[in-house]
């Protein structure tokens, strides 16, 4: 291999191999169109409690902070579209990224293999690999890389695939060929995210208010969830699918083929009172491996409690 082009394909293809949907890459460069759109952001407070999106502004920003050298950045999606429902229509939802492992964990491995193939074909190479977890503008890499846009809804859409995918990141310090045309947005006029949302929470084209989102309050959020949110919930207990479910992009998702994300035995054939009953060992057997332990148990109970009152 004597050149950015033949890295650049030689790094896609063996992503392909590991099971990502996507790899793009960009140039590891200062996101300077985004710092304000942050910092505007983060004034009007739509950062809720998430203190910790205000942490490490400039790292947000500028990749080189976070990888010394850092001369590219590699975007992966991971697919974790299921057809699979919770049996009982009455039951607390929980959305689908949720259904089965962690993933953190399970993209993490796959990260850590996908760099030590990069040492192994091309040689001496540094990075850092990144999955939800540091000061990294995940969607915008992506959108900067190819793999789609940025919907009104703040997730990033594919054109091919939809939006049921995870996002992460290989900041490396080697040159390589970048992907310089950016996907067009997509969306045009159409506004059922913004609509369909029960709870308000997509306040304008492109900017959601975290404070509202349901997601925020039934994971993010440690306090009590506010009164005003009683019955708009839609009977979300743990994340949730609305926004990408009513759009039109997704009628073009397809399966998953990770068997790590196939949801717990147990999971969809809870009932709403098994839901409603649900203790401590139940709740350890079925998300012994799942993002949901995040919310820990008495956070859940809170969440399934609050849609009962």
């Amino acid at each position: 291999m004597i050149n950015r082009a033949q890295y650049s394909r030689f790094i896609k293809s063996e992503a392909l191999k590991l099971g990502f949907l996507f790899c793009g890459i960009s140039k590891a460069e200062f996101l300077e169109e985004e710092a304000p759109r942050l910092e505007n952001w983060l004034k009007k407070g739509y950062n809720a409690e998430m203190s910790y999106m205000e942490n490490h502004f400039d790292k947000r920003l500028d990749p080189c902070k976070l990888v010394y050298g850092a001369k590219s950045v590699i975007s992966l999606a991971l697919n974790y579209y299921t057809d699979q429902k919770q049996k009982d229509p009455f039951a607390p939802k929980i959305s689908q990224y949720a259904y089965g492992d962690d993933y953190h964990a399970v993209i993490k491995e796959k990260l850590n293999q996908l760099m030590q193939l990069i040492q192994e074909g091309i040689g001496e190479v540094s990075g850092r690999s990144f999955v939800d977890s540091a000061p990294v503008l995940d969607k915008v890499w992506a959108k900067k890389a190819g793999l789609g846009w940025i919907g009104k809804h703040t997730n990033l859409i594919n054109k091919k695939s939809g939006s049921f995918f995870f996002l992460a990141e290989l900041i490396i310090d080697l040159d390589l060929e970048y992907d310089l045309a950016p996907t067009k947005d997509h969306c045009g006029t159409c506004t059922k995210c913004i609509d369909a949302c029960p709870t308000d929470a997509i306040v304008g084209p492109y900017v959601v208010d975290g404070s509202r989102c349901i997601s925020y309050l039934t994971i993010e959020l440690k306090n009590e969830l506010p009164t005003e949110f009683k019955g708009k919930m839609d009977n979300w207990m743990f994340g949730c699918d609305i926004c990408q479910d009513v759009c039109p992009w997704n009628k073009f998702s397809v399966l998953n083929t990770e068997p790590l994300f196939n949801p717990h035995d147990d999971l969809l054939e809870l009932s709403q009172r098994d839901w409603q009953e649900i203790n401590e060992d139940t709740f350890k057997k079925v998300f012994e491996n799942s993002a949901v332990k995040r919310t820990k148990f008495s956070g859940l109970k809170r969440n399934i409690d609050f849609l009962r009152s």
